[in-house]
């Protein structure tokens, strides 16, 4: 396993991390045993950053008991606060993270989402006293663009920086990657796989049931769907041309630029974690 240093001065963690929002069942269904064997198959596997969220529905609870006998210890556990960024909502959101996930402290700790109704400073500032406090070793945003970021790291050092990068969303390309180059931010991108769209599993007639997320999403209704996955036919020859799957050139295509510390993949199956593995040594032309 490849691994990169998470900011100026935080721990080296691997390139390729696994990311908890399936454990919650928000892409369909998943069992609790599924859960335990994809996550203790990725930490055995080198996989040892996680990431979940307060809002990742049962994740967290899911998580906690996966990282029994011992595999806490074995991985850098990442987890957001989701809703209330008010000083007290965070401070109740870190206890219950704590007691879902059945740990003393994260290695990680983010705000999820940039929010109007609550004062920036107000919110980094109690960040920064769970990491005072022990809480957190780490500290980090998510889902901010540049002038936020800047914004959120005048008022106390943050180390990362989470937000979605695929073939599909391409974005952050133009300023936060050299922002956080600049400064000295660590990345997280998360969604390398678009949500499923580079996976090369679907074809334009695919129903996803309603308890799966991406029924609202705009990118998954019939036209748009139809439209990402014509490229994607395309994308599959150059993958086959490689001797690659589709899923293992679209994380590898992430993972290519530098300044991205961990490329956060989520996993159903330990299957699913071993074919990730086959990105991380794909060499791709920049």
């Amino acid at each position: 396993m490849k691994h990169r240093q998470l900011g100026k001065d935080g721990p080296r963690v691997p390139v390729l991390g696994l990311g908890a929002w399936p454990f919650g069942e928000g892409m369909g269904p998943m069992d609790e045993k599924a859960v335990t064997a994809t996550v203790r198959g990725a930490i055995d596997r080198g996989i040892t950053l996680i990431d979940t969220a307060e809002s990742y529905r049962t994740s967290q609870e899911r998580l906690g008991h996966a990282l029994k006998d011992g595999y806490r210890q074995r991985c850098f556990l990442a987890t957001k606060v989701s809703y209330d960024y008010s000083p007290q909502g965070i401070t109740a959101a870190m206890e219950e993270s704590l007691n879902k996930l059945q740990v003393d402290c994260v290695d990680l700790y983010q705000i999820h989402q940039w929010s109007t109704k609550y004062p920036i400073d107000a919110s980094m500032e109690t960040m920064a006293r769970l990491q005072e406090e022990g809480k957190t070793r780490f500290v980090g945003v998510s889902n901010f663009d540049e002038t936020q970021i800047a914004q959120a790291a005048s008022i106390a050092p943050i180390h990362s920086v989470q937000t979605e990068y695929s073939m599909f969303r391409r974005r952050i390309e133009a300023e936060v990657v050299p922002h956080c180059e600049r400064e000295g931010i660590g990345i997280l991108a998360h969604s390398p796989l678009s949500k499923g769209l580079l996976s090369g599993r679907y074809r334009p007639e695919h129903v996803f049931p309603e308890s799966d997320e991406r029924t609202g999403r705009p990118r998954f209704q019939p036209e748009v769907f139809a439209s990402f996955l014509a490229v994607v036919e395309r994308l599959n020859e150059v993958a086959a041309d490689k001797g690659v799957s589709l899923v293992q050139l679209a994380i590898a295509w992430a993972i290519r630029i530098p300044t991205l510390t961990t490329v956060l993949v989520g996993a159903k199956n330990p299957q699913q974690v071993q074919e990730h593995l086959g990105a991380v040594d794909l060499e791709l032309d920049h």
